[in-house]
């Protein structure tokens, strides 16, 4: 299995929980384990490991599949492990917000989640992955048989049922990992800025010498209504006091697989407003964007807030409920192992 060795080589809980791929590389390797196989597991950045043995299966998470598919037995199951859009849409993706953010504040912000070019899915036998409608869509050219399995999380939350709807509907969160320009960070300042009224909380990793911090300096440290933390843990106090104190979650990246940050949010009960992209279902809880703009984010951040306390209320619960009935390690866990049982009755 090509995914991450990290939780093999560092189990303190702060690393197994700060992001969702540390579990479930543990989890995959122990559905197998269990059924009596015994697992390798090498780091996607691993490029000196040669098999020196036949495999039953080889998994991939888009790193290692066009070094090692020519050097495995010929009837070795070849499975991609879809965690993120097509290389070649993602890196487009990346380069077009990194152009807009150029032309706008005429600073050149690096793009830090390119991909490397790979031909897995055109290698692969079959593929299975959490990601959304949006990310499966950049696949389907190649023709592979993707199979779908809940995404898991990394934390869960008691329901927000006593939450003061009223007194904290105009405060917003927004949470996420590397890449500001990919997921269209930008953007959101910008509104945010324009809506003096509403309070913005930035929880990820932006940090002051970043460029792309530089280039939106003003919005991320100089706005009254615009609080910078910098990276949060889940699990500790201050964002305990931030999801408590918000009302939903804005998220509207141009490229994901399964956004963590945002079911992470949704498991605390904050209602989501994120991008088609971005992976993760809304229903009727939620807000889907599918157009992103500084005036379509205003207009579904003013629309949510002016709803009754009690509308409110109800759409956070639901999000919690979605959250707890669709988004836990328990449904990964169940949904990787069916995929597993159906591989080995050969009805995939």
């Amino acid at each position: 299995m090509s995914y991450t060795t990290l939780p093999y080589l560092d189990r303190r809980s702060i690393v197994l929980a700060a992001h969702t791929n540390r579990w479930e590389c543990m989890q995959m390797a122990r559905t197998f384990l269990e059924r009596g196989y015994a697992v390798d597991v090498i780091d996607t950045t691993d490029r000196a490991f040669v098999p020196s043995k036949e495999y039953t299966y080889f998994i991939d998470a888009d790193a290692n599949m066009d070094r090692l598919a020519p050097l495995l037995n010929k009837d070795c199951v070849k499975i991609f492990y879809i965690t993120h859009a097509h290389w070649k849409y993602q890196n487009e993706a990346e380069q077009k917000r990194v152009r807009a953010i150029q032309e706008k504040r005429g600073v050149d912000v690096e793009g830090v989640r390119t991909l490397s070019a790979s031909h897995t899915i055109e290698l692969c036998d079959i593929a299975v992955t959490f990601a959304g409608d949006f990310c499966v869509s950049t696949y389907e050219y190649a023709g592979k048989k993707i199979v779908r399995i809940p995404c898991s999380t990394t934390h869960e939350f008691p329901p927000p049922e006593k939450k003061d709807f009223e007194k904290f509907r105009r405060n917003f969160i927004w949470v996420g990992g590397a890449g500001p320009a990919l997921k269209r960070l930008d953007v959101i300042l910008e509104a945010f800025a324009a809506m003096p009224e509403y309070r913005l909380a930035v929880c990820g990793k932006v940090k002051p010498s970043d460029p792309f911090a530089k280039a939106y300096a003003k919005e991320l440290y100089g706005t009254e209504n615009i609080k910078t933390y910098g990276w949060v843990d889940h699990a500790g106090k201050l964002f305990k006091k931030l999801y408590s104190e918000s009302l939903g979650i804005i998220f509207v990246s141009a490229s994901e697989g399964c956004a963590g940050s945002v079911v992470v949010s949704m498991h605390a009960g904050l209602i989501p407003i994120v991008s088609r992209e971005t992976g993760v279902v809304t229903h009727d809880f939620g807000i889907t964007l599918h157009e992103v703009s500084v005036d379509t984010i205003k207009s579904a951040v003013r629309s949510l807030s002016q709803e009754p306390a009690e509308f409110l209320r109800t759409r956070s619960m639901n999000t919690w409920r979605y959250a707890r009935e669709h988004y836990m390690r328990e449904k990964f866990a169940e949904g990787f192992r069916a995929f597993v049982e159906k591989l080995e009755r050969k009805k995939l």
